[in-house]
């Protein structure tokens, strides 16, 4: 079997990358191969890749610059996957996709159903919702994943973030209000892996979920308390830092161009039906990352 990874050069698509070799061979699709700017060339180079599955875990994700970029989000975010999944109908291939908690509004304090009723607050989060009505409409078999919050040992992400400032000053002032699961790149990956491995397989798994499941740590915090807890960890595991105090502040006191959702939180009983498992508190997959990043040197 043949699994097309787009962006393999990204936290998610590096650890699937990594993890879905044990189910056949990986070709890793980096722009250079696969140039999701160009929805008109993906056709073709499909063609000649000839995969048995893909996954797209590939996106525009500068919430910020989105909503100056507009158009180039939409290419990226819904026209490129829909090439994917009209190629992917045709060819009768199964296309898993990752999308986002920003297709949410974000009101509320109750974990979000994949049956809710969507509200994107930005460019970005519009964008992949439309990335997501395009696969449907493609009518192939598929599987949207939403995720959220997601951080990996490596790239810019929060997680990283915090690291450096930690290490340079000696006050952080952290968003406190808004509320979601801190995922790492490796626990998704560790759910895609349990799909491929499920009984009667990946096809059996996208039957289950209907097409479209909540993929996230279990558990919930604030960006705040993400924050605190990575401080802490890091201490405890004997990395000296400059900062001496985190302050909580409201969303109102860090504006920023794209609006963010409050609430993130996903419901995943579906996800759970589905592994019958849960996913690692968010803590313990916070754990286990700056593990690896301590053991690595940093």
């Amino acid at each position: 079997m043949r699994i097309l990874v787009t962006g393999v050069t990204g936290q998610v698509g590096s650890a699937l990358a990594t993890k879905l070799a044990a189910f056949g061979t990986v070709v890793p699709a980096a722009r250079t191969v696969l140039d999701l700017t160009q929805p008109q060339d993906i056709g073709p180079r499909l063609d000649e890749i000839s995969p048995d599955v893909i996954v797209n875990p590939a996106a525009y994700t500068a919430v910020d610059r989105a909503e100056d970029e507009r158009d180039l989000a939409f290419v990226v975010n819904a026209e490129a996957p829909r090439a994917l999944a009209q190629w992917a109908a045709r060819r009768r291939v199964p296309l898993l996709h990752f999308s986002t908690d920003y297709v949410y509004s974000g009101h509320g304090s109750v974990a979000w159903k994949e049956c809710d009723e969507t509200g994107p607050l930005s460019v970005y989060g519009a964008s992949k919702l439309a990335g997501e009505a395009a696969i449907r409409e493609a009518a192939g078999q598929h599987l949207i994943v939403r995720t959220s919050w997601v951080y990996a040992p490596t790239g810019s992400n929060f997680l990283r973030t915090i690291m450096r400032l930690a290490g340079e000053r000696e006050e952080l002032r952290i968003v406190a209000d808004q509320i979601g699961a801190p995922t790492s790149a490796a626990i998704i990956a560790d759910a895609l892996a349990a799909f491929f491995a499920s009984a009667g397989g990946l096809p059996s798994a996208i039957e289950r979920t209907g097409g479209l499941v909540h993929v996230a740590a279990a558990g919930s915090t604030s960006w705040h308390g993400f924050a605190t807890a990575i401080v802490e960890g890091l201490r405890a595991r004997g990395v000296p830092l400059k900062v001496e105090r985190l302050l909580p502040i409201g969303t109102a006191d860090y504006p920023t161009k794209a609006q963010r959702p409050i609430n993130s939180r996903l419901d995943l009983s579906k996800l759970e039906q589905v592994l019958g498992r849960s996913t690692p508190d968010w803590s313990a997959g916070l754990a286990t990352v700056l593990d690896d990043l301590v053991a690595s040197g940093i």
